[in-house]
């Protein structure tokens, strides 16, 4: 799984990268809000969601490490919540950066 974790980060910030000189100072990084300038960031603002990410990634493991150890329900339940953030949230990232860009 760690792979797969490692893979995400290393996607995301190739594109960031290659897409950097092409990408606006403000990016629609708030689609909750209505529609217009309340959407809209700062482009550095596009790296939480990489941050949310791992936090997210480390954060189950630590909790199922610290009280679950053992339990194999609760291994697979962390294992395919973890799956669901490393598949969705490179993909809102790359959705946002090739959209904008």
């Amino acid at each position: 799984m760690k792979k797969l974790l490692f893979f995400a980060n290393f996607l995301m910030l190739g594109v960031f990268i290659l897409k950097f000189n092409h990408l606006p100072p403000q990016i629609p990084l708030f689609y909750s809000r209505r529609f217009g300038e309340e959407q809209l960031a700062d482009l550095w603002m596009i790296v939480f969601l990489p941050f949310f990410l791992n936090f997210f990634f480390f954060i189950n493991n630590f909790f199922y490490k610290k009280f679950f150890f053992g339990n194999f329900l609760v291994k697979k339940i962390v294992d395919y919540v973890n799956l669901f953030f490393i598949i969705i949230i490179p993909i809102i990232f790359l959705r946002i950066i090739f959209l904008i860009s």
